[in-house]
């Protein structure tokens, strides 16, 4: 094989932080290269530097064996070089055709040639297998095919290295399966495909070598055939690293969360919850497992006074809380890690120790009278971002600039750092390595053992069936079933999730 792609001693340095410290990888031509790392590990940096949004301090990069400069996005493209970020850089109000050409427009005289673009998107999406309407509006598709329009303005571009950062963290199982089947697509007609992931199955499963950072150096490389989730997170970590949750049975105790017969919509005003009723108790978990799209978001935004309910009843701790607001519901003793975390968790121009009191910087122990104690609240996030292991540990810093998995962190550190009797949680660990997986669940059985009423919503099936005392499935806005965890196995949810309200019995 010959290098698509060579990095040699890369270095980089932020205020404060070593971030890439005299990195050396190379990428075969058609090539999966996994890339494995701790939040704040590196990995985002060195793959913004290959893309050309930032220089290196030290280093150098080769395309193709050429030592190459690249000074910008537009250099990298040119290059042949396209990255899929983890939040999508996508217009919601345009088309997918004025997606993938923005940018890059191609014009007769004054005029765009939207014309040709459309039916070079359709050739890329059925060469590809992509299955994109070239026609519909960014806002109106589901985020496994914004993903495909990612990678559809990659192709369009030529480029033959594919960057795809966190490509899995907001699909499906099914989505996720589908991607697959594109990247060895891509493979098949010459892409070379650089995969940064937390899922150790599917690195393991997609790559062909994989490169482990740790604190911004090469920890290792492996071999997926030779290697196993366990080696590989403890190259991570620098650990073992417990992979199974460890609990003991729950001890429910009073009802602390009840819901009758809640109707709400979705944004576009279509039905997303149907008369869904469950009740919720102190010292449990219950797990709200769904293929995403069937009315989880609009359930738990209407528990957490984001979104209005159309009728039914919220009860907390014994008080109507149906029409109240999401102060009114946090100083019940609401804590809620929202699945949207850049909409609904953080204030990216605020700094990292500012959101770390969005709910409580207007208690006593951060405002004195009417003026907010800057001292206290920097006390409280040198703390929490120790304790929670946020990378850089500068608290001064722009949340906004901070990697996914370390925004999830700064998320979850204030939430479950709060004294809480009911957490509202989901997709709680989206974007975190194994080592902060391992910490997060921890806590969560914690508060659990502690008396608190978990409602752990997730799209990982596993995480579910890990955590949960019982198990709720979702499907077309309802609940049409809820298990003991003893006989919610694999199988029995995966067919509830599909709309099987029944396992057949074989004969």
């Amino acid at each position: 094989m010959s290098a698509a792609l060579e990095v040699r001693g890369i270095t980089k340095r932020f205020p404060g932080v070593l971030a890439n410290d005299n990195i050396s990888l190379t990428l075969e031509k058609g090539q999966v290269l996994g890339l494995l790392g701790e939040n704040g590990a590196g990995k985002s940096t060195l793959m913004n530097m290959i893309y050309g949004l930032y220089k290196p301090d030290a280093g150098e990069i080769l395309v193709n064996g050429q030592a190459v400069e690249i000074s910008g996005s537009k250099d990298a493209i040119g290059l042949g070089i396209g990255m899929v970020h983890q939040h999508f850089q996508l217009v919601d109000v345009l088309s997918v055709t004025e997606n993938v050409m923005l940018g890059n427009e191609r014009t007769r005289g004054p005029f765009l040639r939207r014309g040709v673009a459309r039916r070079e998107i359709e050739a890329l999406s059925r060469e590809y297998g992509l299955d994109v309407n070239p026609d519909a509006l960014v806002r109106d598709l589901p985020v496994g095919v914004q993903q495909r329009v990612e990678i559809i303005k990659a192709l369009y571009r030529h480029a033959d290295i594919l960057i795809l950062d966190e490509p899995t963290a907001v699909l499906t199982p099914q989505e996720a399966r589908g991607l697959f089947k594109i990247m060895r697509a891509l493979l098949d007609r010459g892409v070379s495909i650089i995969f940064i992931s937390h899922k150790l199955k599917e690195v393991l499963e997609i790559c062909d070598q994989v490169v482990v950072l740790r604190r911004g150096k090469v920890a290792g490389t492996a071999d997926p055939r030779q290697s196993t989730e366990q080696s590989l997170a403890s190259l991570m970590v620098g650990r073992d690293v417990i992979l199974e949750v460890d609990k003991d049975p729950a001890a429910p105790g009073d009802e602390i969360l009840g819901v009758f017969d809640l109707h709400v919509h979705d944004d576009r005003g279509l039905p997303a919850v149907e008369g869904v009723s469950f009740g919720l108790r102190r010292g449990e978990i219950l797990g709200v497992a769904g293929v995403q799209g069937n009315g989880q978001t609009e359930l738990v935004d209407a528990l957490t006074g984001l979104r209005r309910a159309d009728s039914g009843r919220i009860v907390i701790k014994g008080q109507d809380m149906t029409s109240a607001s999401p102060r009114q519901i946090t100083e019940r003793g609401v804590g809620h890690v929202p699945e949207d975390r850049q909409r609904d968790g953080l204030v990216a121009s605020f700094s990292v120790m500012h959101n770390l009191v969005l709910s409580t910087y207007y208690r006593g122990d951060f405002c004195n009278a009417i003026v907010v104690d800057d001292r206290a609240i920097a006390a409280n996030a040198h703390e929490l971002v120790e304790r929670y292991d946020v990378r850089p540990p500068i608290i001064n810093n722009a949340a906004g600039g901070l990697s996914g998995g370390n925004q999830q962190k700064v998320i979850i550190a204030r939430e479950l750092s709060r004294n809480v009797d009911l957490l509202i949680a989901s997709q709680p660990t989206r974007g975190l390595d194994v080592g902060s997986i391992e910490f997060i669940h921890r806590q969560i059985i914690r508060m659990r053992d502690a008396g608190a009423g978990i409602l752990l919503v997730s799209s990982e099936l596993e995480e579910v069936l890990s955590l949960a005392d019982r198990v709720a499935v979702m499907f077309e806005g309802q609940i049409i079933d809820i298990l003991p965890i003893a006989d919610a196995d694999r199988d029995t949810v995966g067919l509830r999730m599909a709309g099987v309200r029944e396992t057949a019995v074989p004969a």
